[in-house]
């Protein structure tokens, strides 16, 4: 695996690249290393911060389960801008809600499969794995327009 360090808006990020695909994204600072992929990277999560980039284009691999999977896939389908339940989730996958809540902490790729547009019941914001938990996703849903749903 290898990985280099995107200095974003909410701090210091490590994208991670293993067999031609992102498998990681961490919030912490590690050193540079190049590949086309990495660098792609960078260039998307860019353009992203500069509001120029709505859906990213990134060969991913998640590992885990099948279900860890299907909720990774799922979740990057919600557009940018736009949230769902985890009860939307949970339907569309013929499942329960919390298994769904514990998918989306366990999501290896936060921001590039967007786990920040995924709320509790009601709208209501909850929980988020990275660093600076519920602030970073408001800044996140900020970040993408969807800040009258946190108002």
């Amino acid at each position: 695996m290898i990985s280099t360090c995107f200095h974003s808006p909410l701090g210091a990020l490590t994208i991670c690249q293993e067999d031609g695909a992102i498998v990681r994204l961490l919030w912490e600072a590690s050193p540079l290393a190049k590949s086309n992929l990495l660098d792609e990277a960078i260039k998307q999560l860019t353009a992203y911060f500069a509001g120029e980039l709505r859906v990213f284009d990134l060969p991913l691999h998640v590992a885990g389960s099948q279900f860890q999977q299907s909720v990774c896939v799922e979740m990057c389908k919600i557009p940018f801008g736009d949230t769902v339940t985890y009860g939307d989730l949970a339907k569309t996958l013929g499942c329960a809600a919390q298994p769904i809540g514990r998918a989306c902490g366990l999501n290896p790729i936060p921001i590039i499969i967007p786990c920040h547009r995924v709320m509790g019941a009601g709208g209501k914001l909850v929980g988020f794995s990275g660093k600076g938990g519920v602030e970073t996703k408001v800044a996140l849903l900020r970040h993408e327009g969807a800040a009258g749903l946190l108002i």
